[in-house]
C-alpha cells in the first residue's frame, strides 16, 4: 500500500516538473511574435497587414485568423490567400490579382466599342477580379438583348503579360436580331387580335419594317404594351379589364419570339349617377359641376375622369381654394352595367413648395427648365400644375426623359419638387434631296441647334437649291427675351425664284426681319414682326406682259405685321381634332417705296369621323390694297393654284394677260377645302394614307386695267384623291385632281407630286 502511494506521488511530481519545464515555450507559442507577408509584388507589406487587422502580441486565435482571411478576400486585390502559424510567426501568403492593361471588344459590329466601354465596371489600370469579369460579360450580353439580339454570346478572354498585367478581351458573337414572329391574344371577345395589335407598340416582323425597331423583342416595351391595352379598354368602358399574363417565348432556334397576351375584358360600363359633394365650408358644389367632362349615359372613360379632376382643381384654384383634394368615388352596378361617380371635394393639407431641385441637366441651364414650371418656391402645392409643368418641360424637346415628382420637405406642410431630366442631342445637321412639281428637283442643307449654349435658344442656317428656286436663310430665336415669356428673333434671307413659266420674269428678295411673340392665354398667341427687304424683278422676257415689263427693277419694302393665332389642335404635326385660326395683317410704308396694307384670315377645323379617319375643313380669305400714290406690284399680290388649289397649275387662276398668257396675280382671294384622310387597309406601319378632297376658290382684282387683261371673279372648283406616304426617307404625296368649275384662260394641272428627304 505504501509502495503504491509512493509511486503515485513520484508520478505526479514528474508530471509537474515536466509541465513547469515546458510551460514558458508553450505560452510563448500562443502569442504572435512576428508577421511575415509573402508573395506580394505590387502591394506593400504594411498595406496587407492593415487589412488583416492583427498585430504583434495578438493571440493565435482561430476566429481572429478566419476574420483576417475574410478581410483579405474582401479587398478583391488577391486571387488566393493563405494564413498559417510557423512557430511564433504568422505567415500570410498572397497571390495578387493582375492589373488590367487594356480592354478590347472583338466581333462587335452593331454596337460601337465606346458605347460598350461606358457600361463596364472594369477599367484599364483597375484590379481584375473574376466576379467583375463575369458581371461585365453579362452586362454586355444584356445590352445586346435590349437591342433585340438574344442569341448574342459574349466570351471574356484573358491574355497574360509581364509584371502581373493582363489584356481583357470580350469576344462577341452578335448573332441575328431576335424578332417577334407572332403576337396573339387569349380571352379577347370584343376586339379582334388585329385591332389590339394596333393598340400596342410591339409589332410582328414584316419585310417593310426595316426602318423601325418595334418588331424587336424588348421586355420594357412588353410592359408598356400591357399599360397601353389597359388604357385602351378603360377608355372604351371596360372598367374590369386586366391583363392576366404577357408571355414572350423564345423559339427553339433562338431566332424568334412568340408573344402572347392573356386578357380578361369584363363587362362594358356606362356612366350612371354623377354627383359632386363639397366637404369644405362656404364652397358650393355647383361651382364646379359644369367642369364635369361627361354625363349620365355616356360610356365610361377613365381619361374623362382625370380631365374632370384637373378642371375642378384649376377652377377652385382660381377662386382662391388652393388646398383642395378632389377624389372620385366609383361604384359599380354589375347587373345594370353602370358606374356611379361621386367627386368629393375635401380640404387638402396646407402644403407649400419648399424647394425645386433639378438634376440630370449637364448642358441645359437650370433657368431654362425652371421657367417652364407652373410653380415656384413658396406657392401652394398643386398636383395639376405639377403635371402641366412636366408636360411643358417635355414640349421643349431637349430631353429624352422628364420626371417631376413631389417629395417630403423639412416639415409636414412643406414639399420639395424633384425635377429629373435626361438630355438628348438637340443639334441637327441635314442634307436633303427631293422633287416637287412647283420647284422641280431640289437639294437642301440645314444646320440647326434648338438649345444653343444650353439656354434654350434656337439657331438655324439653311439653304435650298432647286431648278426654279434658290434660298438661303439664317434665324436666331430667344424664347424668353428680357427674362419674360416673350419669344424674340431675327431673320436674314435671300431668295431667288424662276417664274418664267408663270409670268415671264425672275424675282430676287434679300432682307431681314425682327420677331416678337407672346401668349395671351393658353390658346391665344400674338406675334409681331418687322421686315425690311429689297425686291428685284429681273430677266423680264421681251414677250412678257406690258404690265410686268413696267415693273422691272428694284423696290424696297419696310413693313410691320402681326399674327393672332388661336389653336386647340391635339397635335401640331398630325392633328386629328381641334381648330387652328390665324388673323394676319401687314402694313408697308414705314420707309422704302412699297405702300400697301394686307390682311389674311385663315382657319382649319379637324374632326375625327372614326378611328384613323379625319375630316378637315379649311377656309381662307385675303386682301391687299395700295395706299398713297403707290400701286400693288406683281411680286406683292396673291397667287392661287398648285398646292393651295389642286387641279390647277401654280398661279393657274386669276387675272391673266391674254396676249402673253402671263399670270398677273390678284389683290383679293378666297379659297376653301374639304378633305377626308383615312387608312388604306395596308399595314399601319407603312405610313400610307388615302385622301379624298375638294378645293374651291377665286382670285380677282388688279390695280392695272387694260383690254388685254382677263379678270373674272368666279368660283373655281376641283375634286380628287391622293396618297401620302410617311416614308423613312421623308414625306411623299401624290395628288390627282380634276377641275369641275373653271374659266377658259385658267391653267390646269391634274397630277402633282411632292417628295422630300433628309439623310
Amino acid at each position: 500500500m505504501k509502495k503504491s502511494r509512493i509511486f503515485q506521488n513520484l508520478t505526479i511530481a514528474l508530471l509537474l516538473g515536466t509541465l513547469l519545464y515546458f510551460a514558458p515555450s508553450v505560452l510563448a507559442a500562443e502569442i504572435i511574435r512576428e508577421i511575415r507577408v509573402e508573395g506580394n509584388r505590387r502591394i506593400e507589406v504594411a498595406t496587407v497587414i492593415s487589412y488583416i487587422d492583427l498585430q504583434k502580441g495578438d493571440p493565435f486565435d482561430q476566429a481572429l485568423l478566419d476574420r483576417a482571411l475574410k478581410n483579405l478576400y474582401a479587398t478583391r486585390l488577391f486571387a488566393d490567400v493563405s494564413i498559417r502559424q510557423h512557430g511564433s510567426s504568422l505567415v500570410v501568403t498572397v497571390m495578387e490579382n493582375p492589373i488590367i492593361n487594356e480592354i478590347r471588344f472583338e466581333g462587335n459590329k452593331k454596337i460601337k466599342s465606346e458605347n460598350l466601354h461606358g457600361e463596364l465596371q472594369l477599367k484599364p489600370r483597375h484590379v481584375l477580379t473574376r466576379t467583375k469579369v463575369l458581371a461585365d460579360a453579362e452586362r454586355v450580353q444584356e445590352i445586346y438583348r435590349l437591342s433585340g439580339r438574344f442569341s448574342a454570346v459574349v466570351d471574356p478572354k484573358i491574355i497574360k503579360m509581364d509584371q502581373n498585367r493582363i489584356n481583357l478581351i470580350f469576344e462577341i458573337s452578335e448573332g441575328p436580331e431576335t424578332l417577334i414572329s407572332r403576337i396573339s391574344f387569349i380571352g379577347n371577345k370584343r376586339y379582334s387580335d388585329g385591332r389590339l395589335k394596333k393598340v400596342i407598340r410591339s409589332r410582328e416582323d414584316r419585310w417593310y419594317r426595316f426602318w423601325t425597331s418595334d418588331d424587336k423583342y424588348d421586355p420594357d416595351r412588353l410592359a408598356y404594351d400591357q399599360e397601353l391595352l389597359r388604357k385602351f379598354y378603360l377608355e372604351n368602358g371596360y372598367a374590369d379589364f386586366r391583363v392576366d399574363t404577357a408571355i414572350a417565348e423564345l423559339s427553339p432556334d433562338r431566332k424568334d419570339f412568340l408573344v402572347t397576351f392573356s386578357v380578361e375584358e369584363g363587362n362594358r360600363y356606362k356612366i350612371g349617377k354623377v354627383n359632386v359633394i363639397s366637404k369644405i365650408p362656404d364652397l358650393k358644389a355647383s361651382l364646379v359641376k359644369d367642369t364635369i367632362a361627361f354625363k349620365s349615359g355616356d360610356w365610361y372613360k377613365v381619361g374623362k375622369i382625370e380631365d374632370t379632376i384637373t378642371k375642378m382643381t384649376n377652377r377652385l384654384g382660381n377662386f382662391q381654394f388652393a388646398f383642395v383634394d378632389v377624389r372620385p368615388s366609383i361604384t359599380r352596378n354589375r347587373s345594370a352595367r353602370t358606374i356611379d361617380i361621386i367627386f368629393t371635394i375635401n380640404d387638402g393639407q396646407k402644403t407649400f413648395i419648399e424647394n425645386i431641385n433639378i438634376s440630370g441637366n449637364t448642358r441645359t441651364l437650370d433657368e431654362v427648365i425652371r421657367r417652364e414650371m407652373k410653380l415656384i418656391e413658396g406657392d401652394p402645392f398643386n398636383a395639376a400644375k405639377i403635371r402641366k409643368s412636366e408636360q411643358q418641360i417635355r414640349n421643349l424637346g431637349f430631353f429624352d426623359r422628364v420626371e417631376v415628382r413631389p417629395r417630403s420637405g423639412s416639415s409636414p406642410n412643406k414639399t420639395n419638387i424633384n425635377v429629373k431630366v435626361e438630355e438628348r442631342s438637340t443639334g441637327e445637321l441635314s442634307v436633303g434631296a427631293g422633287y416637287s412639281t412647283t420647284d422641280g428637283p431640289l437639294a437642301d442643307f440645314k444646320i440647326k441647334e434648338r438649345n444653343f449654349l444650353g439656354k434654350g435658344q434656337e439657331l438655324q442656317l439653311s439653304s435650298m437649291i432647286a431648278s426654279k428656286k434658290t434660298e438661303f436663310n439664317f434665324s436666331f430665336t430667344e424664347p424668353y427675351f428680357l427674362k419674360r415669356d416673350l419669344s424674340a428673333g431675327i431673320d436674314l434671307f435671300h431668295v431667288m425664284r424662276d417664274l418664267q413659266d408663270q409670268s415671264s420674269y425672275n424675282s430676287r428678295r434679300s432682307g431681314g426681319g425682327l420677331r416678337l411673340g407672346y401668349p395671351m392665354s393658353e390658346r391665344w398667341r400674338q406675334n409681331l414682326n418687322y421686315r425690311y427687304e429689297r425686291n428685284k424683278i429681273t430677266d423680264v422676257l421681251a414677250t412678257a406682259s406690258l404690265y410686268i415689263q413696267q415693273q422691272e427693277g428694284e423696290r424696297d419694302t419696310s413693313a410691320i405685321a402681326q399674327t393672332l393665332t388661336y389653336d386647340t389642335r391635339d397635335s401640331k404635326l398630325s392633328p386629328t381634332e381641334g381648330f387652328v385660326g390665324r388673323i394676319n395683317t401687314e402694313v408697308a410704308g414705314l420707309g422704302g417705296e412699297a405702300r400697301y396694307y394686307k390682311a389674311r384670315v385663315k382657319g382649319t377645323y379637324y374632326y375625327p369621323v372614326a378611328d384613323k379617319w379625319t375630316l378637315s375643313i379649311l377656309g381662307e380669305i385675303g386682301y391687299i390694297h395700295g395706299w398713297g400714290d403707290e400701286t400693288v406690284r406683281i411680286n406683292e399680290r396673291f397667287y392661287i393654284g398648285g398646292d393651295n388649289l389642286r387641279g390647277f397649275a401654280d398661279s393657274g387662276i386669276g387675272p391673266r394677260d391674254s396676249v402673253s398668257d402671263d399670270s398677273l396675280g390678284g389683290n383679293r382671294f378666297w379659297r376653301g377645302s374639304v378633305e377626308l384622310a383615312f387608312p388604306t387597309g395596308l399595314p399601319e406601319d407603312l405610313g400610307i394614307r388615302a385622301h379624298v378632297f375638294s378645293d374651291l376658290g377665286d382670285l380677282w382684282t388688279l390695280d392695272d386695267s387694260g383690254a388685254t387683261i382677263q379678270d373674272v371673279s368666279s368660283v373655281r372648283m376641283s375634286a380628287g384623291f391622293g396618297i401620302s406616304w410617311r416614308s423613312p426617307l421623308g414625306p411623299v404625296r401624290v395628288d390627282l385632281a380634276k377641275p369641275i368649275m373653271r374659266e377658259s384662260f385658267d391653267k390646269v394641272q391634274q397630277f402633282r407630286l411632292s417628295f422630300g428627304t433628309r439623310f
